[in-house]
């Protein structure tokens, strides 16, 4: 999957201003709806806090991969946020999450999602990478860093 194909300036968010793992879903799943076509946004946001209630999407390393599968849109919709202090976001490893990757996709469609976390976390097991990120300051140097 490329990932130029899937991110731009208005799939990211250098700032995230949530302070919980809840009103972080909620903050992106809102960026995603007004940057890309959502039918119903309490659907997508109910999928992916219930996503969340199953089991948290805090990894390790600072990264959390909150996500959901609804109807509520037609194609895999991605977002990407910094939050340079962290959330506790129930982390494997116990840290605050800085980096967070939310996606939504149809309810019935697999291939799509799983690549893009593939690519994405291939690149993001490189601690440099994922220091910069944190400490960019615009989208586009986000973008300029996931994709060149």
């Amino acid at each position: 999957m490329n990932l130029k194909k899937m991110l731009s300036k208005n799939s990211i968010l250098p700032n995230l201003l949530a302070e919980t793992k809840e009103a972080a879903i909620e903050e992106l799943i809102d960026f995603l709806a007004e940057n890309n076509s959502i039918s119903d946004r309490d659907a997508a946001l109910q999928a992916a806090l219930n996503r969340e209630a199953k089991m948290s999407t805090g990894m390790q390393n600072g990264i959390a991969i909150p996500h959901g599968k609804t109807d509520a849109v037609s194609e895999l919709l991605v977002a990407i946020a910094i939050k340079p202090g962290g959330i506790d976001f129930d982390a494997m490893d116990g840290q605050p999450c800085t980096i967070f990757i939310m996606t939504l996709s149809p309810e019935h469609r697999v291939g799509p999602h799983i690549q893009f976390l593939a690519e994405i976390s291939k690149l993001l097991g490189n601690k440099e990478l994922r220091e910069k990120l944190v400490a960019a300051g615009s989208a586009e140097e986000i973008l300029h860093l996931l994709t060149d």
